[in-house]
């Protein structure tokens, strides 16, 4: 084997390979008759390459009548083939093989009976040794009224690797021959010949004008550069010609790998019309910070999650002055209509639970939204079966996703009933300031009440605090107790308020990052997976084309 055929084999190989992924990767996005056929082909091409590589296969082609049994004697030498004068046909594919050594599985391959295995043993005889290597095969007529003949015929030009149409000056613009085989055989010009066959019937001048006239119609039909031998069965004319046309081919041992890259090359044109790829340049398989942050920030507010946090602090915030707020203050606002019941405060724990943890917690329409805004994203540009691919994709557990993100939420809701441990301190210190207070109003009851208005003379016990001289310093204590309690429960106030802030962005944080985590798993997962699956995809495409 040469060194350009086993670079051309291992071109074809890689071709091959890549061909494979396209079919492992196509389901959904090709169609099945395409991805069908382009199995079919690398199972060929799989069998053929293993197959000997120093045969090649020509196939003599034509209709009834058109002479080619008659030409495949001639060229063998030898009456192989059987003709007839009145309609005849070939019913079976005979094979002429010029050296036998490794052609007995690929001949099995070929299906051809050993009855009709014909050998050329001798390279001395006739001078035909530059013929080695050769297994020339002439065809059932294609248009023969026997149907098992007809699908020989064309499983057999499917898989030969050479295609030599034979053709008769009557009959060589046949529609159903071009139909048939030679519009689908456009782009395989270096594994097809064209034989005019009984040229023996025209003139010169007719027989120029024959040949012009074929190789117009071959190039109209997408042959666009068509070889057109002349031959004559009969008298010998052209069959020289012809046979030295295949002894080159069969000498070059390229006509297999040829006539595979001209069927790979026609199911890629195919390929690219059916699945192009529009965008430029190819989407990253893995998504963005920007898209990734868009989706949960879409998903946080379809869940509601700054509701959450705003309840959650807003909550904290008025639970607060039940604990550290000054108790007079409560005190007397209790005695106004309670704000919390009018903010239904009260239940609001359980509202906050069933925002994260019930039906309606993740607005499945809203959630649908940003799922399909981000697969819109990601797909402008591609073909249509790629875009309902990725959306696909993305929306494979959508219906799921708005019951995991209220799972995932419930378990981080916030505990309205919880209280900080400064909390019970601060109450402990304001009713101390409290009982302060009061002990100050009856240090000055007892001493307005003994030394103001002379009720009697004080126990022995209450004699410190009936003397008048002190009600100056016990006013001074009862107002510094008043201050202190209110500046405490101001400061108070303020740490609460601060409080609230950090444990809503606590809470937030806490709830993005478990809804960023869904998700990852639940949207950007799959769509990464199906990215990837794009990008192989068409990187296989690329190495297909070569």
């Amino acid at each position: 084997m040469s060194v350009g055929t086993t670079q051309a084999r291992q071109g074809l190989g890689g071709r091959l390979a890549a061909l494979a992924r396209i079919v492992e990767l196509g389901p959904g996005r090709v169609e099945p008759a395409l991805l069908a056929e382009s199995g079919r082909l690398l199972l060929r091409a799989g069998e053929r390459l293993k197959l000997s590589s120093d045969h090649t296969v020509v196939a003599l082609a034509g209709g009834t009548g058109s002479g080619k049994s008659t030409l495949f004697n001639s060229i063998s030498g030898l009456e192989l083939s059987p003709t007839g004068v009145r309609r005849p046909t070939t019913a079976r594919t005979h094979a002429c093989v010029w050296g036998l050594d490794g052609a007995g599985p690929l001949l099995d391959w070929l299906q051809i009976q050993w009855r009709h295995r014909f050998a050329r043993a001798s390279a001395l005889d006739r001078g035909e040794g530059r013929l080695n290597g050769l297994i020339l095969l002439d065809l059932p007529d294609h248009d023969s009224i026997r149907a098992l003949t007809d699908t020989e015929a064309d499983r057999l030009i499917q898989v030969a690797d050479l295609v030599v149409w034979v053709l008769d000056p009557q009959k060589y613009a046949d529609a159903s021959t071009h139909r048939r085989y030679v519009t689908d055989l456009a782009g395989h010009e270096a594994v097809t010949i064209f034989v005019l066959n009984q040229s023996d019937r025209l003139d010169e001048d007719e027989l120029a004008e024959c040949v012009a006239d074929l190789d117009g119609l071959l190039r109209r039909e997408g042959v666009e550069h068509p070889v057109i031998v002349t031959t004559s069965a009969i008298t010998g004319s052209g069959v020289g010609e012809l046979t030295s046309v295949l002894a080159e081919t069969v000498s070059e041992r390229r006509a297999a790998v040829q006539r595979l890259e001209a069927d790979l090359d026609r199911l890629t044109l195919r390929l690219a019309k059916a699945v192009p790829a529009d965008g430029d340049p190819a989407p990253s398989s893995s998504l963005d910070d920007a898209r990734r942050i868009g989706l949960t920030d879409a998903l946080c507010d379809a869940v509601g999650v700054p509701a959450v946090g705003e309840a959650m602090e807003n909550v904290y915030a008025a639970r607060s002055a039940e604990w550290v707020g000054w108790p007079y203050g409560r005190w007397i606002a209790g005695l106004r209509p309670d704000p919390l019941n009018s903010l239904r405060l009260g239940d609001l724990r359980d509202e906050i639970r069933g925002l994260t943890g019930g039906s309606v917690s993740a607005q499945p329409a809203e959630v649908d939204t940003a799922v399909q805004a981000l697969a819109d994203g990601l797909t402008s540009g591609m073909h249509e079966a790629w875009q309902n691919g990725i959306r696909d994709a993305a929306r494979s557990r959508v219906a799921q996703l708005p019951q995991v993100l209220s799972e995932e939420l419930s378990e981080v809701a916030p505990r309205l009933d919880r209280v900080p441990g400064w909390w019970r301190l601060l109450l402990v210190w304001q009713y101390l300031l409290v009982v302060l207070f009061l002990a100050g109003l009856v240090w000055v009851g007892v001493a307005l009440a003994y030394g103001v208005f002379g009720l009697g003379t004080p126990p022995e016990a209450l004699e410190f605090f009936a003397d008048v001289t002190s009600l100056p310093w016990v006013g001074l204590m009862m107002f510094s107790v008043l201050g202190l309690g209110a500046l405490t429960a101001l400061a108070s106030r303020n740490f609460v308020v601060l409080g609230a802030g950090n444990e809503r962005d606590a809470l937030e944080r806490e709830m993005r990052r478990r809804v960023g985590g869904v998700a990852e798993s639940m949207v950007i997962e799959p769509v990464e997976r199906e990215l990837t699956r794009y990008n192989e995809f068409y990187s296989a495409m690329r190495s297909l084309r070569g």
